[in-house]
């Protein structure tokens, strides 16, 4: 399998993305651990873009040759909680294993607490059966910072997550 990592680029998204969006957004295995449902129509993709993925201030497209085969962003706290920013990601499953995301969430980190304003903490919660993402966040440098029980409901279920931490003032491994 060839190193494609040197050439992940992260941009905002466009709506001339929704074709490739729709690959991975229709994807039940991509969509399992993430908040978002499967998307089931073109309709809901375009207003997804439209009203979410374009105006979100802080919200890349994973590109690989231009094409979004993913997305990351980080959505900064409010009022007490500006110093931190939640991470988010997901990839193609075509992409899996490629390291292709630790590489994007490194190009974030490597970035964003210049671009956002007050941040100094980037969190991520995840589910605690998503022991991918768990390895990936603890390959670039997080550190998990604990186990939460019965954290929040997901598509009708109640999830155990784990929650990681990454500071500005870490290194990036």
């Amino acid at each position: 399998m060839e190193d494609r990592t040197s050439e992940l680029t992260l941009r905002p998204f466009r709506l001339s993305d929704i074709d490739n969006f729709m690959v991975w957004a229709t994807d039940d295995l991509v969509s399992r651990f993430c908040r978002f449902k499967t998307y089931t129509s073109r309709e809901a993709g375009i207003a997804y873009l439209k009203e979410q993925a374009i105006p979100h201030p802080w919200l890349r497209a994973i590109c690989l040759d231009d094409r979004a085969i993913g997305s990351i962003s980080v959505t900064q706290g409010s009022g007490g909680a500006l110093c931190r920013g939640e991470l988010g990601y997901v990839l193609a499953s075509k992409y899996w294993g490629q390291g292709l995301t630790p590489h994007a969430v490194k190009m974030v980190l490597s970035s964003v607490f210049k671009d956002i304003s007050k941040l100094e903490r980037v969190e991520a919660l995840v589910d605690a059966e998503n022991v991918r993402s768990q390895r990936v966040l603890e390959k670039v440098g997080f550190v998990r910072d604990g186990f939460l029980r019965k954290y929040e409901r997901v598509k009708g279920r109640t999830i155990n997550c784990m929650l990681y931490s990454f500071l500005s003032t870490d290194t990036i491994k």
